[in-house]
């Protein structure tokens, strides 16, 4: 009897270590196919946003080049964090990406205490799709002409001058207070659940100032409802070279920088991941979506998933060492 049991327990695992040798090596021809029906694309911002026009302008010519349709699924809500925790949770075949960006990805993971995930264990990355400074704007009645005068203005003041974001860990929020950092301006962070609220408050006189993506932004200072006084980068930005750095104004150092970029949820096949990869840095360099991304100020990259992968751990640490060094843990 034992020998028999013996017998059949080495049966078992013989046959289940061929069976998974055997789906090892159709593997790679699986994600050559792949998808065989629709993806859904997850954006953890709110519809209209930069994050969402961005994913759609891709998965346009990805549906293309697919044969299959990309359903864009908006999750807005605790700066991001809804959304990418959604995809954090989905099953791990490919069928679910995330566009994420640097709040939910770095900045909240980072400086949140409480975030359901953590995206270096829980996700994988696929590729980085964009970089780009934020940009300074504040409303026009305030008498100032540069960042110099905005600090000094603000230090005269008895009530501090007032910065909105789309929430705690946000981009918009790390680049207020690393502002108020490095100068030691008189500001305050009002959180809003809904960034366009905030834009609207700033244009409106309710809010000082906003740190914001430059989409949404510029064309309120074309249309003088809004001043911008500098990107939030070491150097000017090659898209808005008419505008100074921040750094440059009295604040070296000074850096802060909005990203995009695709993920999945960890465990997703590494044939599947190099297979999205490929295909989605494929269409980012068709004419047709370099020009769109162009429209939306932003200059598409497309690294490989390691690349994106070591660029993901220098932020989620960069932004660590930000919370010990300014002090602040949030709740």
């Amino acid at each position: 009897m034992g020998k028999s049991r013996q017998g059949s327990t080495h049966r078992r695992k013989f046959l289940l270590g061929a069976a998974m040798l055997a789906a090892y090596r159709i593997l790679p021809a699986a994600a050559q196919s792949f998808p065989t029906r629709s993806v859904r694309f997850i954006v953890p911002s709110a519809a209209g946003s930069g994050t969402d026009i961005l994913t759609r302008i891709i998965c346009s010519k990805l549906s293309d080049k697919w044969g299959q349709t990309i359903v864009v699924d908006d999750h807005d809500g605790v700066g991001g964090v809804l959304g990418v925790d959604i995809a954090a949770r989905a099953d791990p075949d490919g069928y679910t990406l995330c566009m994420g960006f640097t709040g939910p990805l770095a900045a909240s993971p980072a400086l949140l205490t409480k975030v359901p995930y953590d995206p270096l264990k829980d996700l994988a990355p696929v590729t980085l799709i964009d970089s780009s400074p934020a940009v300074l704007v504040i409303n026009p009645a305030l008498p100032v002409e540069s960042i110099k005068e905005l600090i000094a203005f603000s230090k005269k003041r008895s009530e501090p001058l007032t910065f909105g974001s789309a929430g705690y860990g946000t981009i918009g929020h790390i680049s207020g207070e690393l502002f108020k950092l490095h100068s030691g301006a008189n500001i305050v962070h009002v959180p809003y659940k809904n960034v366009s609220q905030a834009v609207t408050d700033v244009v409106a006189g309710h809010l000082s100032m906003i740190f914001h993506v430059a989409p949404a932004v510029m064309p309120l200072v074309k249309a003088s409802k809004l001043r911008a006084l500098g990107v939030t980068s070491l150097k000017p930005w090659s898209i808005l070279p008419q505008l100074p750095a921040i750094a440059e104004q009295g604040l070296p150092g000074y850096e802060a920088t909005v990203w995009h970029g695709v993920v999945v949820r960890a465990g997703t096949p590494p044939q599947l991941i190099n297979k999205l990869y490929k295909d989605i840095t494929d269409v980012m360099k068709t004419d047709e979506v370099r020009q769109k991304f162009a429209l939306q100020w932003a200059e598409p990259l497309g690294t490989t998933p390691d690349e994106f992968g070591k660029f993901l751990k220098s932020e989620v640490e960069s932004y660590a060492a930000l919370g010990k060094t300014a002090g602040f843990k949030i709740k």
